[in-house]
């Protein structure tokens, strides 16, 4: 019993030094509990002005965020997208339309695609000042697809439809050549060729097939790759008030406007890399047709910032349409052939073009330059009276003729971008031409030496200077203002009103300035 007792004496000691421990050991892990809190808090306030001077300085009015990386994650949350679209079937387009004034302009045209003389035209006298549609951009609807047909192959499909919002109709430059048939510059309206003539689609109607491995091949109806170049190396690239490139789509069709877009065409588009790749022709209709044969080739590529693209190609039988003269609209009354919907006159060529264009971005700046060369000459397949254009219009008096030596345009444009803000853009843009002196079939100027405003195979020079705000004052809309002034002198003024077109004129020069405010609506 005395052991007993021991040893229960001993349990009862190891027991009360068991949970004196235990409660020493409690107290010591509070305390370190409260310690390692008042460190963290102590920690996260030290950390933080650590951290918001680690992160790059973004302004918040960088319109450029998506140029380098560490600004890209810094980002605002993409918008919910709200595309029209259904099973990979997209609705799109826009709306643009405003008012314009003009020192020497000519009354508005419901049909043309730039529907106001925005640069300094034949027709340009008096001034105007009424609705200006179409000029930062040309109003257009259009459907888009893209569908999956096998692993990593899609279908795509675009139709597009321009229009003019003032009077609803289809873009129709040759409609808008042929409603100023036998009218002196005085009577007319303002009108400029264009391969829009008022098709159904009169933009773009092409399908084909992609691949992320094999390019994309396409055909149908679809614009030029020298149209895709002067677009996309053009800080103005797409408005008709304020783009030489755009309004007088000549650069972009190698010469002639009604080759900025090809019909019967097939185009192919490669990327390895940062170099791309792409041919297009267009194949001919035969008979006696405006459509010709034509062929282009591009290569480019995109590094750091900086991009460049090369293009040359060939058309035949491009057609520049323009008005019948009274005494030829006299003479259609004993044609041996018909116009279905009217008859033009047209100039003929075979043309040569090359193009280089490049843009640079670096920050809340882009800057662009391109340049462009064109040979004229008189084509090996001549039309005769009677030839089809696009639309269904006819060309009743083609000169095939018009060039005795190659006519040489060429053409040089710089511009560039800056975001004021995310929301706010202004450009500015300087575009020069300058042509040969050429003789020219009508006899005007037998040396090919002249260079004055006598002949239009005179040696002469086209210049212009553009500058645009544009405002994104809400998800799809905008607001602009804008204003270009454009000169032509010498050869490139021959015939125009404020020149020498004129009974009693004698100038060597025409400019006119066209400044204008509107809105676009893009869906």
């Amino acid at each position: 019993m005395a052991v007993f007792a021991f040893a229960a004496a001993g349990h009862a000691d190891e027991l009360s030094d068991i949970q004196a421990q235990a409660k020493q050991l409690r107290e010591q892990n509070q305390a370190m509990t409260k310690r390692l809190a008042d460190l963290e808090k102590r920690q996260q306030k030290l950390e933080q002005p650590q951290a918001q001077a680690a992160q790059p300085h973004i302004n918040p009015a960088d319109a450029m965020a998506a140029d380098l990386p560490y600004k890209a994650a810094l980002k605002a949350p993409a918008p919910v997208n709200d595309d029209l679209c259904w099973h990979g079937v997209c609705l799109y387009g826009n709306i643009d339309m405003g008012l314009n004034y003009q020192n020497h302009g000519a009354p508005l045209s419901p049909m043309a695609v730039g529907p106001l003389d925005y640069l300094v035209s034949k027709n340009s006298n008096g001034s105007y000042f009424g609705a200006g549609p179409n000029q930062l951009s040309t109003s257009v609807i259009a459907l888009r697809g893209k569908q999956e047909i096998a692993d990593n192959l899609y279908a795509v499909f675009n139709l597009q439809a321009l229009f003019d919002p003032a009077s609803g109709t289809s873009s129709n430059g040759v409609g808008s050549v042929f409603q100023n048939n036998g009218l002196s510059l005085t009577q007319q309206n303002a009108y400029s060729d264009s391969s829009k003539a008022g098709q159904m689609f009169n933009n773009a109607a092409y399908f084909g097939i992609s691949s992320p491995t094999y390019g994309t091949l396409t055909m149908g109806r679809q614009s030029t790759l020298s149209s895709d170049l002067v677009t996309n190396y053009d800080a103005l690239g797409g408005s008709n008030a304020w783009s030489v490139l755009t309004y007088q789509g000549a650069n972009g069709g190698g010469g002639d406007t009604e080759d900025r877009v090809y019909d019967n065409s097939f185009e192919y588009r490669l990327n390895v890399g940062p170099v791309r790749l792409a041919v297009e022709t267009q194949l001919r209709n035969g008979g006696n047709s405006g459509t010709g044969n034509a062929f282009e080739g591009d290569i480019g590529f995109d590094y750091m910032g900086f991009s460049m693209d090369f293009n040359g190609g060939k058309i035949y039988d491009a057609v520049s349409a323009a008005p019948l003269s009274a005494a030829q609209v006299t003479a259609l009354s004993t044609a041996t052939f018909g116009c279905s919907l009217g008859c033009v006159a047209g100039t003929v060529s075979d043309n040569t073009l090359f193009q280089v264009g490049a843009k640079y971005t670096i920050g809340a700046f882009k800057f662009f330059a391109g340049y462009e060369r064109i040979d004229f000459a008189n084509p090996s397949n001549p039309l005769l009276p009677g030839a089809f254009l696009a639309g269904g219009y006819n060309v009743s008096n083609p000169n095939n003729t018009n060039f005795t030596t190659d006519k040489i345009l060429q053409t040089v444009w710089v511009g560039a971008r800056y975001s004021v803000r995310a929301d706010l853009d202004l450009t500015a843009a300087y575009y020069h031409e300058n042509q040969n002196s050429f003789i020219i079939g009508n006899g005007s100027n037998p040396t090919g030496t002249c260079n004055t405003v006598v002949s239009a195979g005179c040696s002469g020079s086209l210049d212009a200077v553009s500058f645009v705000a544009d405002w994104r004052f809400a998800r799809h809309f905008d607001a602009y203002a804008g204003v270009m002034w454009s000169q032509v002198q010498n050869g490139l003024a021959n015939g125009f009103a404020l020149a020498n077109g004129l009974p009693g004129a004698t100038g060597n020069k025409a400019s006119a300035f066209d400044p204008g405010v509107g809105l676009r609506y893009q869906f």
